[in-house]
Parts: C-alpha cells; sequence; structure tokens
C-alpha cells in the first residue's frame, strides 16, 4: 500500500509542477505588461513637464475695430497659449470694447503661466480699443513684459491711382 500511495503522490507532484511555473509566467506576462504602461505613463508625464516649463516667449495682440486676438508663443512661435472676444463669450459689439480685450489677454496669459511662462515680448498690431488695456492685463496676470513693439502696417501712398478722366 506503501507503494501505491507513493505511485499515486508522483503523478500529482509533476502535474503541481508544471502549474505553478504556468502560473509564474502568466503573472510575469502581465507584470511585464504593467511594467509597460507604467514606463509609457512616465514617459508621457516626462514629455509634458518638458512642454511645460517654457521660460520667455512672445505675446501677439491684434486689435482690430472688431475684435482682440491675443495669441503667447514659444520663442520659436508655435502657439502656447490663445484667447478671443469671441472664445471668451462677447458678441456683437461688445468684442470691440477694452473690457473685452483685458479678458481675453487674461485668459490667454492664465494659460501661459499654467504652462510655465513668465516672461514676454509683447507685439501689438491694430488700432481697436483694446491695445493697451490687453497689454495691462498681461503684466497682472503675472507675466513680466520685456519690451513692446507696435507691429501695425503703415501704408505709404500705396498703388498707383487710375489716370485722370478727360470729359
Amino acid at each position: 500500500m506503501s507503494e501505491e500511495i507513493t505511485k499515486q503522490e508522483a503523478p500529482a507532484a509533476p502535474s503541481a509542477t508544471p502549474a505553478t511555473p504556468a502560473t509564474s509566467e502568466a503573472a510575469a506576462i502581465l507584470s511585464d505588461g504593467d511594467d509597460a504602461k507604467a514606463k509609457a505613463a512616465a514617459d508621457a508625464k516626462a514629455r509634458k513637464s518638458k512642454a511645460k516649463s517654457i521660460p520667455s516667449g512672445i505675446a501677439f495682440v491684434r486689435s482690430s475695430f472688431n475684435n482682440t486676438l491675443v495669441s503667447i508663443t514659444d520663442a520659436r512661435g508655435g502657439v502656447i497659449a490663445w484667447s478671443s472676444a469671441g472664445k471668451a463669450g462677447f458678441r456683437g459689439s461688445r468684442k470691440c470694447t477694452a473690457f473685452a480685450a483685458t479678458m481675453v489677454a487674461q485668459d490667454a496669459a492664465r494659460q501661459a503661466v499654467a504652462k510655465g511662462m513668465h516672461e514676454v515680448e509683447v507685439r501689438v498690431q491694430g488700432a481697436g480699443a483694446g491695445r493697451e488695456s490687453a497689454v495691462r492685463a498681461i503684466q497682472s496676470a503675472g507675466i513680466q513684459i520685456s519690451m513692446v513693439r507696435d507691429c501695425t502696417p503703415i501704408a505709404h501712398n500705396g498703388c498707383r491711382a487710375r489716370k485722370r478722366r478727360r470729359v
């Protein structure tokens, strides 16, 4: 009988032994998948942190008689944050006011500050009501202004006039 017991135990032991490595293989595969996911998440987080640290840039303020647009870019010109009077919720004739320009500039500046920006060079274009108020709003949002440049295009006599009419 002791031989029968050992014979019965012997087949049971080998069948239990392969189950353990199979379980560990499955666990290894699952853990490898988890490691890959964790590594991918860490890489994405590292990329995000690299994109967030942009210390200085250029703020473009385009103020027309109908709207105000503010774009904040990095030194190369890639847009980091932008806003417009329509995006801020203003409609119709309220888009061209100085108050709308203030709200637009604050919105864009907050987005840029969240991405790590703390110094900008401001380039103003156009003759609208929101020129100065947009610059003040950028400064009040916590961004230091290093320079303000007016880039408004100036007409210089234009194209050649038509010939005079002979009657």
